[in-house]
């Protein structure tokens, strides 16, 4: 969860999908790096990769828009 990176992959397009993920549903690695957090956002390509985990909604939309790609919200 802390790494850092310059910016995200590449990704085929320039949509990628916000979904909340429970983080029970998340390897034990990432859970302990968020211990009381019930829920955190990823921000998924087009094929489904999953490039990134953010704490809140918000913070998925503007990191999407900071790397120029469109943000869409999936259920």
């Amino acid at each position: 969860m802390h790494t850092k990176f310059d910016k995200l992959p590449e990704v085929d397009g320039n949509t990628v999908y916000v979904r909340e993920v429970a983080t029970e549903t998340l390897p034990e690695e990432v859970r302990q790096q968020v211990p009381g957090v019930d829920s955190l956002y990823a921000v998924h390509g087009v094929d489904g990769a999953r490039l990134a985990l953010v704490k809140d909604r918000k913070l998925a939309f503007f990191l999407a828009r900071q790397n120029d790609l469109s943000p869409v919200s999936v259920h």
